[in-house]
């Protein structure tokens, strides 16, 4: 099958349009309160973590000590990953056999979707980074069934590799390969020597963080089971698959991931990729079977929109443009609005929201300040003697961004209980969070000394968070520490 000349330009123009409206946004509130934990996560630099691989971390560590001062540079590789990923779907539609108009098509969808354009664009997190990662492993491998040169199966197995350094999920996509190729072909790929070498590489590259796993009694399996509660929260499998579409895009993104894996499936210039059809299915099933994230999809969303892009090009006559044009605007409108576009004071006064994540995008130095002011009001001889523990692990890791000069802030939430329990020398504790009534099973005496103030009067999960003084331990830290460990967000 021929395939066309990639349209670079017309491409990069949309990649560059969806950086600029994230660099336009990007520094509009401020750090997630993710993101301050990533970066606590690489100052205690590790082979892995309770919640995840040892990557992320590290790459916040290099962003933020490049750039310790600046939200919108510290973003940066989430913009250039955007990009990136639009102009891939652009690369998958040409591999399909798409022309100019086909590879538009799908890097616009790309560009248009509200996870792969806020939900991942707009932070440096994990899903960002694994969502840009399986779009290029799919692509590849799209790739391969054209050319049919294993190098390409290699550079997917190393792709992979680094992926698994920042989520374990991408072996369920190629667990679903193996098994569609078996099913409907080309079974050639299952037997490519190069693969399997890939796959090696992939699985020793692992081994390190395993190591870690095993040696701290396998968190990430807990972790797994945190995930499926916090679904269930937000309506579980029932809400799965509607989520997952309107995070594709509502409109457009929806309507081709839908019309993708039909066409995948159904049509006879994609039957090469029948496969991959069902591997759309089998991702989606094994996701929405575990109660994963709907956007845990994400990474085949390119796939979709590209295999639309190219059979919708054949089909729409040149009447149908304007309206195809249309739909993309109130696509690409809907998909900005996810980004932090209304001012803070929009939200002052309203009622907390825990699924709006745009409130935990600001009010962090405002919390480690508050905090600060607490510790900075005890007698000096107490000050000398207090340790800091928080309830959440964001609350942490504001401490230690925000306000360096405090003792070092301890907190038994997820990942953070790993960095160690706060020092046995220090009799006095300031306690953020919590209720009097769980400390004063572990204390003889808890006081409140003060509350959180985000600084904006805005319902988010600190605001009014009490500050207690606690004294009296009852026992060693040591011997208290598993009982302040939680991977739930709350204590």
């Amino acid at each position: 099958m021929a395939v066309p000349h990639f349209a670079r330009l017309p491409v990069c123009l949309v990649a560059g349009a969806a950086m600029v409206v994230l660099l336009a946004f990007g520094n509009r509130y401020g750090y997630h309160g993710d993101e301050l934990y990533f970066i606590a996560a690489g100052r205690h630099l590790d082979w892995g973590y309770a919640d995840q691989p040892p990557l992320l971390p590290l790459l916040a560590l290099l962003m933020d000590s490049l750039f310790p001062d600046s939200v919108l540079a510290f973003r940066l590789p989430a913009v250039l990953f955007t990009g990136a990923g639009i102009v891939v779907a652009g690369l998958t539609a040409r591999e399909l056999g798409g022309g100019t108009r086909a590879q538009v098509m799908a890097a616009g969808a790309y560009a248009c979707s509200p996870f792969l354009l806020a939900g991942a664009g707009h932070i440096l997190a994990t899903h960002m980074v694994d969502a840009f990662l399986w779009t290029v492993v799919v692509w590849l491998v799209v790739r391969w069934v054209r050319v049919r040169d294993d190098r390409v199966l290699f550079a997917a197995a190393l792709v992979t590799a680094i992926d698994l350094q920042v989520k374990f999920l991408i072996p369920v996509f190629w667990a679903v390969v193996v098994v569609s190729a078996l099913l409907l072909g080309p079974r050639d790929l299952v037997r490519r020597p190069l693969l399997w070498a890939g796959g090696a590489v992939a699985a020793a590259a692992c081994v390190p963080t395993l190591v870690w796993q095993a040696a701290n009694g396998w968190p990430q399996l807990e972790m797994n089971r945190i995930v499926a509660g916090e679904v269930s929260y937000a309506g579980g499998r029932v809400t799965f698959l509607p989520m997952a579409l309107e995070q594709a895009g509502y409109g457009v993104g929806a309507v081709l991931v839908v019309l993708g894996v039909w066409w995948l499936l159904r049509s006879p210039r994609l039957r090469a990729y029948r496969f991959l059809g069902l591997t759309v299915l089998g991702v989606t099933a094994v996701f929405w079977a575990s109660s994963g994230r709907p956007y845990y999809v994400g990474g085949m969303f390119a796939l979709c929109f590209a295999a639309s892009a190219v059979e919708l090009d054949r089909v729409l006559t040149s009447r149908w443009r304007p309206a195809v044009a249309l739909a993309y605007a109130v696509s690409a409108l809907v998909a900005v609005s996810w980004l932090p576009v209304k001012p803070i004071s929009a939200y002052a006064g309203q009622p907390y929201d825990p699924m709006n994540m745009e409130l935990e995008e600001f009010g962090w130095p405002q919390v480690a300040e508050s905090v600060a002011s607490a510790y900075a009001a005890l007698p000096q001889e107490q000050r000398a003697a207090t340790t800091i523990v928080t309830e959440t692990y964001w609350q942490a890791a504001a401490i230690e961004k925000f306000e360096p000069g405090l003792p070092e802030a301890h907190s038994g939430g997820r990942g953070y209980w790993y960095f160690g329990s706060p020092p046995e020398d220090a009799p006095l504790t300031l306690f953020v969070g919590g209720s009097r009534d769980r400390l004063e099973e572990y204390f003889g005496r808890v006081r409140l000394i003060g509350t959180v103030d985000n600084g904006h009067e805005v319902n988010n999960d600190n605001q009014g968070a009490p500050i207690w003084l606690c004294e009296e331990r009852g026992a060693t830290w040591a011997e208290l520490w598993p009982s302040f460990r939680h991977m739930t967000f709350k204590w």
